[in-house]
């Protein structure tokens, strides 16, 4: 998790989408689980997509 202290200072850890990679890649590896790699690094780019999706019709609904 990455924050900010009282004092200014930039806190830093690991998140919530990195977590659930590497429990998904773990299991993958064990073949506990058969999903496909895209599911498997989904908590990686989801909400990279998500943010330029809302970036992108941000700037569309400002452009009007």
């Amino acid at each position: 998790m990455s924050g900010r202290t009282g004092k200014g200072e930039v806190t830093k850890g690991i998140g919530i989408g990195m977590i659930l990679f590497l429990i998904f890649m773990v299991l993958k590896l064990t073949n506990h689980i058969d999903w496909s790699w895209w599911w498997i690094t989904s908590p990686l780019w989801i909400p990279v997509s998500l943010l330029i999706l809302f970036l992108v019709i941000g700037y569309i609904v400002l452009k009007r």
